[in-house]
């Protein structure tokens, strides 16, 4: 049973004992996604929250003039659900697609609220995930309003250069908030200089 990716990243914040691990997995269900198939999709009841176990995943949204925004990205080991929507548990704002095949960990909103009554661990946990995508989210607000393309281009491959290796340079672009031809322009001054 400790073969799971998930007990590593749980590991990197509370220790669970062989219990605790065993109700943890029996509490989610494992789910194998193809590559563009979708997890959520906009307007659905957003009940979910996927651990990737292995693969990439991202997330997006599709505003009215039908402009695609790439809000995140989740690669092995990483967490991904629409957080707002989630914890409020409205119609989703945005979609998730598999980029490649992966499988998933789902863990259902109510059955994660068992889990915090089951071990004060667990909402330990969860509450120190979520803090830190807040946090992740507010640097990222800033750096959108306070560093140019180019640097928030170089931010990106340095932070994330697993994600470089498996997305295109659209959905890069769309993360970043600019065209993919200005994102070429802005990687080739790049190499350029």
């Amino acid at each position: 049973m400790n073969d799971y990716q998930i007990f590593k990243n749980m590991q990197k914040h509370i220790l669970l004992d062989e219990t605790e691990k065993e109700y943890l997995i029996s509490s989610l269900k494992i789910r194998a996604v193809l590559k563009k198939e979708f997890i959520l999709k906009q307007g659905q009841t957003c009940k979910k929250l996927y651990f990737v176990e292995s693969g990439s995943l991202r997330a997006f949204h599709i505003n009215s003039e039908g402009k695609e925004s790439t809000i995140m990205f989740a690669v092995q080991d990483w967490w991904i659900t629409d957080m707002n929507c989630f914890v409020n548990q409205k119609p989703a704002m945005l979609f998730i697609e598999a980029l490649e095949d992966s499988k998933v960990l789902e863990l259902d909103f109510d059955l994660l609220e068992t889990l915090y009554q089951k071990s004060s661990k667990f909402e330990r946990f969860f509450r120190i995930l979520f803090q830190n995508a807040y946090i992740r989210e507010q640097l990222r607000a800033l750096n959108n309003i306070s560093c140019s393309t180019e640097e928030r281009y170089k931010q990106f491959v340095q932070k994330y250069p697993v994600i470089v290796e498996k997305v295109t340079q659209k959905q890069i672009a769309s993360y970043l908030g600019v065209t993919p031809e200005f994102l070429s322009l802005i990687k080739k001054e790049i190499v350029e200089s």
